[in-house]
């Protein structure tokens, strides 16, 4: 069995190889192992351009993971994501064939331009980790992350993904432009012969087996937790639902998924346990798609990113 500071190593080494494909992203690299780490699931935010789709590939391709790619259209349809019932001309029978959601690591890509019939397809994958069909409950691969990219400026031709399936993303991360040395970095790669469809060339090679990962996760697990961290979790949830600015606050359910990430956190930091600054580090990422806004807040500008700032700054720390 792998001690705590060896399985810490083998991340690391996860992150390292990330590096060698995707440049100035390093909070989203964090962001999608903490989901790994805590058996969540990702949605990214970001202008085209900013390599959302590299990360994921670059991530898979660090991981000794199964892992597939869906592009997100109009037309797609629910059992194009699960799976459906076919029938069999050699044998005379119908059988089930399973779709790319029977996988480690679902790449969903532009997730918002289906339509909600089929991103809600995805709904009983994410939560429960299975998919009915056909009056047969198939269980999903262990582990199993739904990675899922959306444009945050281009609107026609999109969806809104429902409340319901936006509560199942544990982290929402935004993918913010590279700083100017992180940009020339990117264009110095390119310039070198980097192709991002040929990770393998890029020197991107597996470092960590699923077995490793599950491992990781049961050692997540085990870190302790003190009661006042746990009342400072619920405070911190409680005290969206207060705002002024908020119309819908964040669920018990928001609770849970800040103390999961948060404990994914500290032991991804190497920390002996969860602290309120754990806590503090991940509540945007786990709770700004969580929260509704007032429409006069949205009006004057207010984000959610802000609000959840205010939260921060009234709730009492625990000392």
């Amino acid at each position: 069995m792998p001690t705590t500071s060896e399985l810490r190593d083998a991340l690391s080494r996860v992150r390292t190889e990330v590096g060698k494909a995707v440049v100035g992203q390093d909070g989203a690299v964090t962001g999608l192992l903490i989901a790994l780490l805590a058996n969540g699931h990702v949605l990214l935010e970001g202008v085209p351009g900013v390599a959302k789709t590299l990360l994921v590939r670059s991530l898979s391709r660090a991981l000794s993971l199964e892992t597939r790619r869906v592009q997100f259209t109009p037309d797609l349809m629910p059992g194009d994501i699960t799976g459906s019932v076919v029938y069999d001309p050699k044998t005379g029978e119908f059988e089930f064939r399973e779709g790319p959601v029977f996988t480690n690591i679902l790449l969903a890509d532009e997730i918002n331009r289906t339509p909600p019939k089929t991103q809600s397809a995805l709904l009983e994958a994410m939560e429960e980790r299975q998919v009915s069909a056909d009056g047969v409950t198939r269980p999903l691969p262990t582990p199993f992350l739904v990675a899922a990219t959306q444009n945050p400026i281009e609107y026609e031709g999109t969806y809104t993904l429902p409340e319901a399936q936006l509560d199942r993303f544990l982290l929402k991360l935004v993918l913010e432009l590279p700083a100017r040395d992180a940009e020339v970095e990117v264009l110095a790669r390119h310039a070198g012969g980097f192709n991002p469809r040929d990770l393998a060339a890029a020197g991107v090679t597996p470092v960590l087996d699923a077995e490793t990962l599950r491992a990781a996760q049961a050692d997540v697990a085990q870190l302790p937790v003190s009661a006042d961290v746990l009342g400072y979790a619920v405070d911190l949830a409680r005290g969206t639902r207060q705002s002024p600015s908020v119309r819908l606050g964040v669920s018990p359910r928001g609770a849970t998924a800040l103390l999961a990430a948060a404990r994914a956190w500290a032991w991804l930091s190497g920390a002996s346990g969860v602290t309120p600054d754990h806590l503090q580090a991940m509540a945007l990422p786990v709770l700004r798609h969580r929260i509704q806004l007032r429409p006069e807040a949205e009006l004057e500008g207010v984000g959610p990113d802000a609000v959840l700032r205010a939260v921060i700054q009234q709730v009492r720390v625990p000392i």
